[in-house]
């Protein structure tokens, strides 16, 4: 409401009375020159007043366009602004100053629907977000309760089968029993990636070391992670919103960046808790940045659910730094 008043409260004249004016304007001109002037239009047209009439309709002609233009020139730009509105970009809006009356009404309304639509896909991905977490909890304990047990019940049947396992037969059945081992550690891991226990159990300081620590020791790579000990309180969509970024993030650093060195910090900064996942590979390019195949649609998602801002770039020193800023 305060932006309506302002934007009316700097409108003078509207857009439709404007272009009445300019015209009104020019025709008025055209009769003073016509009236005031020695010029005369005899009854058969000579050729020089053939070539003052031209000369003058088009004088008229381009004044009109020149100052139409300044007028409709507040449209163009809001068409502008409004093609560059990304819908993930959480609570960005489009800003005219003075704007006609008509132009006022139309960024407003933009702006409007704009929040409307937030809020809307807001709430339904919140939903759909709570839905589908609720199914990855539910396959992941099926998973480590019941094919997990199964499992490790099968690897204890092989273990007391291999006492009795004839000698020339052993080392085949080791095999049979350290592939079942490996299936077992294979559900349980698949098992924490779809909802980690540390992340209910502990919270997500405790979550997010363990998830740095998981990925060192499953990809070789050097992880140094930074997680303040003194953090404040989020609501649970926010926390796993953080945990699936840096998840997704060290995810697309072991398929595509070929690193040496990957950096995750959390930190509390001005009322707002930010995560950096930053590394030493190949970068990310700007194809890479605005088009599907690395998961930063889903990310850009999850940070808009959340009520943050995410942004992935090329670092000058070379790698990839995302960064996502939740409000605390």
């Amino acid at each position: 409401m305060v932006a309506r008043r302002r934007a009316r409260h700097a409108v003078v004249v509207s857009l439709f009375w404007r272009v009445v004016a300019i015209n009104a304007g020019g025709l008025v001109v055209a009769a003073l020159v016509l009236a005031l002037s020695p010029a005369t239009v005899s009854p058969t047209l000579t050729v020089t007043e053939g070539v003052v009439l031209a000369v003058g309709t088009l004088a008229l002609i381009g004044v009109n366009v020149v100052l139409l233009r300044r007028v409709f020139d507040p449209l163009e730009r809001l068409a502008a602004l409004m093609r560059r509105i990304d819908p993930l970009e959480h609570g960005r809006r489009i800003e005219l100053e003075r704007p006609v009356a008509e132009v006022a009404d139309v960024y407003l309304a933009f702006n409007a629907m704009l929040d409307r639509l937030e809020q809307e896909r807001r709430m339904s991905g919140r939903r759909a977000l709570m839905a589908q977490e609720a199914e990855r909890r539910r396959i992941a304990r099926e998973l480590h309760d019941d094919v997990g047990q199964t499992l490790t019940g099968v690897v204890l049947q092989l273990e007391g089968l291999h006492r009795a396992t004839p000698r020339e037969l052993a080392e085949q059945f080791a095999l049979v029993q350290e592939s079942a081992r490996e299936g077992v550690e294979k559900v349980r891991e698949i098992a924490r990636g779809l909802r980690p226990q540390a992340l209910d159990e502990f919270g997500l300081r405790s979550a997010l070391t363990a998830l740095a620590t998981g990925f060192s020791d499953r990809t070789g790579l050097r992880v140094r992670h930074s997680v303040e000990r003194e953090m404040p309180s989020l609501a649970p969509e926010r926390d796993l919103a953080i945990y699936r970024v840096a998840q997704e993030s060290l995810t697309n650093v072991a398929r595509h960046a070929n690193p040496q060195t990957v950096e995750l910090e959390l930190a509390h900064v001005d009322g707002s808790v930010i995560l950096e996942v930053r590394d030493d590979g190949r970068g990310i390019s700007q194809a890479e940045v605005s088009g599907p195949g690395t998961g930063l649609a889903g990310m850009r998602e999850r940070a808009m659910l959340a009520g943050g801002r995410l942004s992935v770039q090329r670092r000058p020193e070379g790698g990839t730094e995302v960064r996502l800023e939740v409000p605390a």
